[in-house]
């Protein structure tokens, strides 16, 4: 006869171990479930798509539910260590491992694929060809420059010529962009674009950026578009400079609304759309969230070059619709944005000071020479930025 405490107890014992302490799916810490036909500790969030595999998965809470003693005992044969050796023995290194953190079409379709498809335990490469063939063609909605209408464009990735490739007709032979993977990338957005399977793809035009917003009506599909754009950009990566190959795609470490001033902090407040990227230490704003173009974008160098944040605006500076000022101290020029909340006060100041803490990598000297904004920053011999003033209404 079982002893629910005993099994317990072994199973709470087993969870703490170095391999099993985190889930076996996301990497969520102290997985509070467990799947007793694979034999793998999982998140709860991780939980729900293993329960709608009940063919291939059965989950339990190991603190709330009956455990059988030959449960218990099975359980001890497998682990985390064991189960992902053999699931994850073959993942392409472009794969995208879903973390915590990220989103669900993205973990339900690395779970799929891991159990369901087992497209990475090396029984058939063909499994893997949706994503890893070096030729993607798909039809994907996509949202329209200048309104909100989502509209089918064909979309041909090649890593022939490294080019994602998109068509306002699916007969036709003239692109209408053909976009380099030189700086490419792409990230799930559902929230902002609001489907579960939105994705964002982001490119420089004219030292620019553009951004396209997608989805799929099939989770399967968007997630091997978005594992073939990875794997195109792997093999750019790898023939240009391969010390770049770990930058594939890039997530944002802070995305929101806040209201910006111009360059005398005079100019009224205008409500824009800010994104802020760690990996090319590059503060992007746009109209709203889901324009096409940028407005402008500023560097952020580190506090050796002369860069700071702190709370609060400058005293004698205009005030805006909005309380609670961030200001950004760059080597010529005083950046002030407001926030609605001091929540989104904090995020941001967080936010600013972990891009200013990192060292600069070599490639970040060359992103000083191009990233703009209006008032727009030049590059000089002595690696101080000059402020240019161009009045541009809109990009205030």
């Amino acid at each position: 006869m079982a002893s629910p405490e005993r099994n317990k107890k072994i199973l709470l014992e087993m969870v703490k171990q170095p391999s099993n302490d985190h889930c076996a799916d996301c990497g969520a810490p102290e997985p509070d479930w467990a799947s007793y036909k694979l034999g793998v500790f999982v998140c709860v969030n991780c939980s729900g798509t293993h329960r709608d595999l009940p063919a291939i998965s059965r989950i339990k809470s190991i603190r709330l539910d009956f455990w059988d003693d030959s449960l218990v005992e099975f359980m001890k044969t497998r682990g985390n260590a064991a189960a992902n050796a053999f699931y994850e023995k073959c993942v392409p290194l472009f794969y995208y491992r879903p973390q915590e953190k990220d989103c669900v079409v993205l973990k339900d379709q690395w779970i799929r694929a891991k159990y369901e498809r087992r497209e990475f335990t090396g029984e058939s490469n063909s499994l893997q060809q949706g994503y890893s063939s070096g030729l993607y063609e798909g039809i994907l909605w996509k949202k329209g420059k200048d309104n909100k209408q989502f509209l089918k464009r064909r979309f041909l990735l090649s890593e022939t010529d490294f080019t994602l490739r998109y068509f306002t007709k699916e007969d036709s032979k003239k692109p209408k962009a053909v976009i380099s993977m030189k700086d490419l990338n792409a990230v799930f957005q559902p929230e902002k674009i609001g489907h579960a399977h939105g994705l964002q793809i982001s490119y420089l035009e004219e030292e620019r950026t553009r951004n396209l917003f997608v989805y799929h009506d099939n989770s399967q599909e968007i997630v091997s578009c978005f594992n073939a754009i990875r794997a195109t950009r792997f093999a750019y990566l790898k023939k240009v400079n391969p010390n770049l190959v770990p930058l594939i795609t890039r997530s944002s470490i802070k995305e929101g609304y806040m209201e910006k001033t111009g360059p005398t902090q005079w100019e009224p407040f205008k409500k824009r759309w800010f994104i802020l990227n760690l990996t090319d230490r590059k503060l992007s704003y746009f109209k709203s969230s889901l324009d096409a173009l940028e407005l402008g974008a500023v560097f952020i160098g580190t506090e050796g070059h002369g860069y700071s944040v702190r709370e609060g605006q400058p005293k004698g500076s205009r005030s805006g619709r909005w309380r609670f000022g961030v200001t950004l101290e760059t080597p010529d020029r005083q950046f002030v944005f407001l926030c609605d909340q001091e929540q989104d006060q904090r995020e941001w100041i967080e936010a600013f000071k972990l891009v200013i803490s990192q060292p600069m990598l070599p490639q970040h000297y060359n992103s000083m020479k191009t990233i703009h904004c209006s008032p727009c920053l030049q590059y000089t011999s002595s690696m101080r930025l000059t402020i240019i003033v161009k009045v541009v209404n809109d990009r205030k």
